[in-house]
């Protein structure tokens, strides 16, 4: 009770107390510098040039297809704890990470309204942009999911591989583009990966978790909402700057570059999802569909067959 009594709500406190505070005391602690200090810049940040993330998806690929080969003629490693523990780790730090960026977000609506929590240069803080890099290097640790995958002897999908290489990419280009619109896309993906991380630590425990199918309906919705907002920012910039006589809200933060790649980028991933979504689920349901009418036309020549007497 005297808790609730000492937390204050307001745009600057939704949740009560203020954490970005907890996390500069966290974040000093373990760097040994203030997190205020930091500033991303192209070619001096750790990870911040074409040359380390064009490396890094390299590596990665040779280690996942490599380690294909090599896993050939061993038997599949169980690896249950370390599994647990990887995603129990990433289900706390995303969300996290999606806790302090709504901090951080949810007063710049409240007071100056959404258009400009999207499209204003200012919404670009340093905060942020410290919060937007940390979930970046992130996307680096969440590649390790590909490697379980592969110790574990699974199937390799497509999606999984272009999905988990591209978005280290896509946030690389956002952070260097500038785009205000940032954490529309960051904070819903770190709402999706809270769930996501914490079905995968469940069902290496041996749970079984009923809403799974759903996952794969939010990151679809996910998406759609990703596109509509950020094609909204993409036109109103590309209207504003070449095409004025056309309606539009008014220029919008960022780069060209990074908008158009954002555009193209998140348009794959729907597309790709709503058919994995169609071959997995639906196909199922074709599937289960076939085997019972089978069964119920085996059970009916069965019954209709003369008894021998």
């Amino acid at each position: 009770m005297e808790i609730l009594k000492s937390l204050h709500f307001s745009p600057e406190t939704p949740f009560g107390l203020p954490l970005y505070p907890l996390f500069e005391k966290a974040y000093e602690a373990a760097l040994g510098q203030k997190a205020s200090n930091f500033r991303y810049i192209q070619g001096v940040t750790p990870l911040s040039t074409v040359n380390e993330v064009t490396i890094s998806c390299i590596t990665y690929f040779i280690l996942i297809f490599g380690g294909q080969v090599f896993m050939k003629g061993l038997p599949a490693f169980k690896l249950k704890i370390p599994f647990m523990i990887h995603n129990v780790l990433l289900t706390l730090v995303s969300g996290i990470l999606l806790a302090l960026m709504i901090e951080q977000i949810f007063p710049i609506i409240y007071h100056q309204g959404f258009l400009a929590a999207i499209c204003a240069q200012s919404t670009w803080t340093q905060p942020l942009e410290l919060l937007y890099y940390l979930n970046y290097l992130v996307k680096y640790w969440e590649l390790i999911d590909t490697i379980f995958l592969v110790l574990k002897k699974k199937k390799l999908e497509f999606l999984h591989y272009y999905h988990h290489s591209l978005t280290m990419v896509l946030c690389y280009t956002q952070l260097n583009g500038k785009t205000s619109v940032s954490w529309v896309v960051i904070t819903l993906n770190l709402a999706v990966h809270v769930l996501m991380y914490y079905y995968y630590f469940r069902t290496a425990a041996g749970a079984k978790i009923w809403w799974k199918k759903y996952l794969t309906t939010m990151q679809i919705t996910q998406f759609i909402i990703d596109l509509n907002i950020v094609y909204f920012c993409t036109y109103t910039y590309f209207a504003y700057t070449y095409w004025p006589h056309l309606p539009n809200m008014g220029s919008c933060a960022g780069t060209e570059t990074s908008a158009l790649f954002g555009c193209a980028l998140l348009s794959s991933y729907l597309l790709l999802f709503i058919n994995f979504y169609r071959m997995t689920y639906q196909a199922k349901k074709a599937a289960a569909r076939k085997q019972a009418a089978a069964n119920a036309t085996n059970t009916k020549d069965t019954r209709s067959k003369p008894k021998k007497i």
